[in-house]
């Protein structure tokens, strides 16, 4: 009978080692290297019977539309999750709760078209590394970002990307909740601008890159939002600045925040023509002429007003002298003008008072 126990429990334990170390269909499981693949397998939902000890999960070029809470239960060993290029249109709250280990998130090369408020959300906030490079689908999934980072307890993240999403601006303190935030990554997008507050809550950040975007030069904003940045090194290349008057401010910052800007050697003005490679840094010290064209410019509003006036001048003698010529003529009509007013208040008077008047009223009908 102790044997027959023994047994059962030698059974047990075996079946329980193999539920453990099983390995979904279509994946490929190591528990050596504690990881697991599931790439370009067609999947349509995260796979179930993900082994526990795994801690590297990749589950790229799959058709999966959406993931939720109950994607991920049972990993709370899980580290490094990868879930690129799966066509993930929508993330839930609390989708990656569960995973109480995890610290690097890539979900690169999706569709995300609707992020909910707190998709992001890790317990222990241990996430520390978050990957959305080419993932936002449209404007409204920027303003889901916005409202998930502020919700989503990311304190502790470290890492951002947010690069090849044709971003055209980004909202207002939308980093303001990412204080521990070292690195950004802002390439590759369309931004025209820094406004005031878009940069606001980062003072720790250690690199911020805004190449390959579409600025032509920082405004009074964006240099306070730079410079609201003590630690970070910047990467400014590959803009098509445009080197006309409004660049002097940003030129003048460039030359005095050389040793903050990496790339500062390699900025260079797109137009115009004349001025086509050229260095920023050089633009700041050669004179672009605005202050001589402004000068010239008041002096030509200047001689145009003096002009003016003299034509205006000219224009009131001639129709002095006119009425001078004319003045009896004038004359003669004033006084024909008066008699006939006059008259037709005479008219006026002698009507009234025969109206007022009964026995006169009496007569004239006589």
């Amino acid at each position: 009978m102790l044997d027959l126990t023994l047994a059962q429990r030698i059974v047990f334990c075996a079946l329980l080692g193999s539920v453990y170390a099983s390995c979904p269909p279509r994946c490929e499981c190591s528990e050596a290297a504690h990881t697991v693949k599931c790439v370009s397998k067609d999947l349509r939902s995260i796979p179930i019977g993900i082994p526990g000890y795994t801690r590297n999960l990749f589950i790229t070029g799959n058709q999966i539309s959406r993931i939720g809470p109950e994607s991920f239960k049972g990993l709370e060993n899980v580290t490094n999750l990868s879930l690129s290029n799966n066509r993930i249109s929508e993330v839930e709250s609390h989708t990656f709760s569960g995973l109480r280990s995890l610290r690097s998130l890539d979900l690169s090369n999706n569709q995300l078209a609707v992020i909910h408020p707190e998709a992001f959300t890790v317990l222990n906030q241990s996430l520390r590394e978050l990957n959305l490079s080419r993932a936002l689908y449209n404007h409204s999934s920027v303003m889901d970002l916005a409202t998930s980072l502020r919700w989503s307890s990311l304190g502790n993240l470290q890492g951002l990307d947010l690069s090849d999403n044709s971003l055209i601006y980004l909202p207002s303190r939308i980093f303001s909740h990412l204080t521990n935030l070292r690195r950004l990554q802002l390439s590759n997008n369309s931004l025209v601008s820094i406004h005031n507050s878009t940069l606001s809550g980062l003072e720790r950040l250690e690199q911020l890159d805004l190449t390959l975007n579409a600025l032509k030069t920082l405004t009074d904003d964006g240099l306070q939002e730079l410079d609201s940045l003590p630690r970070a090194e910047l990467l400014l290349g590959e803009n098509p600045f445009t080197c006309t008057c409004g660049i002097e401010p940003f030129t003048v910052w460039l030359n005095r925040s050389q040793e903050r800007v990496r790339d500062v050697e390699g900025l260079v003005c797109s137009v115009p023509a004349d001025m086509r490679n050229t260095s920023l840094l050089a633009v700041g010290t050669l004179t672009l002429g605005c202050h001589q064209r402004d000068a010239g410019a008041d002096l030509a509003l200047q001689t145009s007003y003096v002009f003016l006036g003299i034509v205006l001048g000219f224009i009131g003698l001639i129709f002095l002298f006119v009425l001078y010529l004319n003045r009896k003529g004038i004359k003669k009509r004033i006084y024909d003008l008066r008699d006939a007013c006059r008259e037709v208040w005479e008219g006026y008077h002698y009507r009234f008072e025969i109206d007022s008047d009964p026995r006169l009223s009496g007569l004239d009908e006589r």
